[in-house]
């Protein structure tokens, strides 16, 4: 049968990939043709976005040690083998036991007794626990006397069970100034710190027309709100409010248009709660091989090189998607099948040539779209100790090059770095360079423990975090071009004498995700550490001459309060840090290997 070109260059494609999908690849010479191949496998529906703790990302792991094994590195896992396997939180899962019962009076002898997952759902950040107390409604349960509006400035909710409106006065505007306010974590604190013992959420029909439940799922932050949280329909309401002569469409009409809070209790109303959540746990793995080196002096320190393997599957509320109602595959060919295909390029061209005087460890992370948490692993059980690891080089969305543009960050971590990149760089590559050590990628976790980083990238676009990063739209010529740069960097740092010299970057704090928060005006000048299981918030790293530093905070401790209010995760902790201003001088409460200490640090302007 006649085909045509499409479907012949379609069969070339069949033939370069196994029945378990393993790339034949041409020439241990990094080619643009080798690395198509791989991100087309990688960023396949087959492998169904990667997501952390499935499937498809166990079929992404599983091409990435067969190539690795291929090639020749040795196994440098867990038992032999190329995965170093770890635990983490995976989901939230509702509990038997979740119940609400409201009592008094007027609702008879058996009260109003409430359906799970028909009339009311739990949080996923809820606090497992009993509570009972008699109930007020808060408005939207925002208190941000800053901002003119605080639902709780007329109210005494000590005790008791409160009610508050999705979303804020403004809807759900994210540019209104009180929408950093509207987010559940934040009512919930809000909730919690004015006394507060339960917090129950419903969406008023000016909002949500449909009164819908809000869906369980589980972010970042293990730790727990620090109090019962629920979504509840307003039906509910439509049985309790008459009961006390009010009407809530009136009463959010009234909120919406004067801006003014209306909040009441329900004195002959008691509300009894019972929250149970489990967080489900899952395994994934990082990847990992290594080259000997040859030297006899240098062949115990290591060059790491890097890429995250994983993505956000297919996508939906809480993954970290752009296009959070969209549940489609998210195949991530640049986000990172890119930087993948061009770990797997590296590994086979140094493998062919054998000939390093230090050692290579090559590494495919897993975890990294749920805060670094593979890199974060390896960081803590390392193959090599990471005081031999000379250089971490790291390789994330480097598959859209446009008009020859690489960003390169961390060149401020290494006093060689910027004769090291001149040197190497061809005529046609123009060089973004950026300083600091810390972003959004798995170099962050490395310049943590004072290891020099480099992080190769080329941009955000369009695509990000959405279905259409696709693999039609890779430049794999470009790629082709850095990954070729990048592998004579590579080769230079494993064969010189010296090894890399350490510097610690006075950051300029901007990276809105190597530090804080985007759009919040001061800095503390810490690093949030996803990877720890803590009541707190970890630090996984603290700024050269930032806040932080200079009130001899360090690595490894956690923030349990801060300006006088309690810290248990990094949503409390960036709902305070969003309360400070410039020249603010705070007490931080931290324990430093469980040992209790009070830093008095004055937060700074974000420059």
């Amino acid at each position: 049968m006649k085909i045509s070109r499409s479907t012949a260059s379609l069969l070339v494609l069949t033939l370069l990939v196994t029945t378990q999908g393993m790339a034949q690849s041409s020439s241990p010479a990094v080619t643009a043709q080798d690395l198509e191949a791989h991100v087309r496998y990688l960023a396949s529906d087959e492998l169904e976005g990667r997501g952390s703790g499935l499937e498809g990302n166990r079929k992404a792991a599983a091409y990435i040690a067969g190539e690795f094994k291929k090639y020749g590195l040795l196994p440098a896992g867990d038992n032999g083998t190329y995965y170093q396997s770890f635990e983490f939180v995976s989901s939230a899962i509702m509990g038997k036991q979740n119940k609400i019962v409201f009592s008094g009076e007027s609702l008879g002898e058996n009260g109003l007794a409430l359906t799970l997952d028909s009339d009311f759902r739990p949080f996923g950040f809820t606090s497992n626990d009993t509570v009972d107390g008699f109930v007020a409604f808060v408005g939207y349960g925002i208190s941000a006397p800053d901002k003119g509006y605080d639902d709780y400035q007329d109210i005494d909710v000590t005790g008791k069970v409160v009610i508050a409106l999705r979303y804020s006065p403004e809807g759900n505007d994210p540019h209104g100034e009180l929408f950093s306010h509207s987010a559940f974590r934040s009512k919930a604190r809000a909730a919690r710190e004015h006394g507060a013992v339960g917090l129950l959420v419903v969406a008023g029909p000016a909002d949500e027309p449909e009164d819908d439940l809000v869906r369980l799922s589980f972010d970042q932050s293990i730790a727990a709100s620090g109090i019962v949280a629920m979504s509840m329909r307003r039906s509910v309401l439509d049985k309790l409010f008459p009961l006390v002569g009010r009407n809530l469409a009136a009463i959010q009409d009234s909120i919406r248009v004067r801006k003014v809070p209306l909040s009441f209790s329900l004195p002959a109303i008691r509300a009894h709660i019972v929250a149970e959540v489990e967080l489900a746990k899952a395994t994934t793995a990082n990847i990992i091989g290594y080259l000997p080196g040859t030297d006899t002096h240098l062949k115990d320190e290591a060059l790491v090189i890097g890429a995250h393997m994983d993505h956000l599957g297919y996508g939906g509320p809480g993954s970290g998607s752009l296009q959070p109602d969209t549940v489609a595959i998210h195949n991530g060919a640049d986000d990172n099948a890119s930087g993948s295909g061009g770990l797997l390029e590296l590994a086979q061209l140094f493998a062919s040539e054998a000939d390093n005087a230090r050692s290579l460890v090559f590494i495919a992370f897993s975890g990294e779209e749920l805060g670094t948490l593979g890199s974060g692993y390896y960081v803590k059980n390392p193959f090599i100790p990471l005081e031999k690891t000379v250089t971490m080089l790291n390789m994330d969305m480097i598959g859209r090059m446009e008009n020859n543009v690489l960003s390169v960050h961390g060149m401020g971590t290494a006093v060689e770095w910027l004769g090291l990149v001149d040197g190497h760089k061809d005529s046609i590559l123009s060089i973004k360079t950026i300083d600091d050590g810390f972003g959004p990628s798995d170099h962050s976790q490395f310049y943590g423990k004072d290891i020099p980083v480099l992080f190769f990238f080329t941009g955000t676009h369009t695509d990000y975090h959405k279905p259409s990063d696709d693999t039609d739209k890779i430049n794999y010529t470009g790629e082709e071009r850095i990954v070729r740069f990048i592998s004579s960097i590579a080769n230079d740092i494993a064969k010189r004498e010296s090894r890399p010299t350490y510097v610690r970057v006075q950051s300029s704090s901007s990276n809105p995700t190597g530090g804080d928060t985007r759009g919040f005006t001061v800095t503390l000048g810490v690093i949030p550490d996803y990877s720890a299981t803590v009541e707190g918030m970890a630090i996984g790293g603290v700024r050269p001459n930032g806040p932080a530093a200079k009130a001899d905070m360090r690595t490894g401790d956690v923030i349990v309060g801060m300006n006088g209010k309690k810290i248990l995760n990094i949503y409390d902790y960036m709902a305070v840090l969003g309360e400070l201003h410039s020249g603010d001088k705070v007490a931080v409460d931290v324990l430093r290997a469980g040992v209790p200490l009070s830093l008095a640090v004055q937060v700074e302007k974000r420059k």
